[in-house]
């Protein structure tokens, strides 16, 4: 069971999220969507969660994990270094897992990572 992290920029259009998503060849398998809880009404989080657990985090927990691919603009925006890996690492944190499987993929207006 995996747990995806999305990071997005506010007003990306859902097609922008899912075709990043899609690109991975994973979707089948994401049981989690995590993001951070600034985004959680963003119609691009709303639509992928759908159907899947959301688990939102504030900034100032999202910012103390360890991720290897941490953005300075990330932090300027948002109070933290990174969305989609810290977030998908927490929330496989919680269910008993925590390994990054795949690391920080970029696409329009979106970040996404996968952990499990």
């Amino acid at each position: 069971m995996l747990v995806l992290g999305v990071g997005v920029e506010p007003g990306t259009p859902p097609e922008h999220l899912l075709d990043a998503v899609a690109a991975l060849g994973l979707v089948e398998d994401v049981a989690v969507v995590a993001t951070i809880e600034t985004r959680a009404g963003e119609p691009a989080v709303t639509t992928l969660a759908a159907g899947r657990t959301l688990r939102t985090y504030p900034a100032s927990v999202l910012d103390p994990v360890d991720v290897p691919h941490p953005s300075p603009v990330v932090r300027r925006l948002t109070g933290t270094g990174s969305v989609a890996e810290a977030a998908a690492l927490l929330a496989a944190r919680e269910r008993g897992g925590g390994e990054l499987v795949v690391g920080k993929q970029r696409g329009r207006g979106v970040t996404v990572a996968v952990a499990r």
